[in-house]
């Protein structure tokens, strides 16, 4: 398996980043090819596609042994389940799969074409090992069952944040921030109301807090670099 390139998102750290992809298309990240796959005629015939599948490696996720079972944290850690039954990142081989929008295809001087997309639900500087395209005749199943994350797929918290931190966020990124907010970065296990809880986004540190269905984002503060 060959890294072909890797993508660069608002998300230094994997707490925050979206549990599925397509759930927040404002998430714009863009593609950048490695050296030896920056041929243009590769990419020839991709921007007549709105859609990609992404293939890549949980990178911060490898690990020797494996286990037939997985918590899922939409369950509050409390429930297993078989690993091929969910799209937890401890798996045999740590390959993830994601679909995103095609936002663009852009020539730049430092990185050759690039891709710009959003929806991805992916670390910055994760390997992605191939670029598929989503052909909706035949990957889109609007009847399909959604199995125990199904029930799962309307939750969402308040939020409550003050315009002052708000406008600490470069504007393009404001609506993002709320929407990753609402569907409640915590790890399913951690339900402490008195706990501050701190996001990397957007090269600043969130931090929030959660009580019942509000989280109360407490303050925002840029990454010490």
């Amino acid at each position: 398996m060959k890294i072909i390139a890797r993508i660069h998102t608002d998300f230094p750290e994997k707490f925050g980043i979206p549990r599925q992809s397509g759930i927040l298309e404002m998430l714009e990240s863009t593609v950048v090819f490695e050296p030896e796959y920056r041929n243009p005629d590769a990419l020839r015939g991709i921007d007549g596609f709105s859609h990609l599948w992404l293939i890549w490696e949980f990178s911060e996720s490898v690990t020797e042994k494996w286990s037939p079972t997985v918590r899922p944290p939409r369950l509050g850690g409390n429930a297993r389940l078989g690993v091929f039954a969910t799209r937890a990142p401890y798996r045999p081989n740590p390959i993830g799969l994601s679909s995103v929008k095609l936002l663009g295809v852009e020539n730049t001087e430092e990185n050759g074409t690039v891709l710009r997309i959003s929806g991805a639900d992916l670390m910055d500087g994760t390997p992605i090992y191939d670029i598929k395209p989503y052909l909706p005749y035949t990957d889109c199943h609007p009847d399909a069952s959604g199995g125990f994350a199904e029930p799962l797929r309307e939750y969402a918290l308040d939020v409550v944040i003050c315009d002052e931190m708000l406008e600490m966020i470069p504007e393009d990124k404001r609506g993002a921030l709320v929407e990753i907010l609402k569907n409640d970065p915590r790890p399913g296990y951690q339900r402490d109301p008195q706990r501050v809880y701190k996001m990397s986004f957007a090269r600043h540190t969130v931090s929030f807090k959660v009580e019942g269905s509000v989280l109360a984002v407490t303050d925002i503060s840029p990454l010490l670099q």
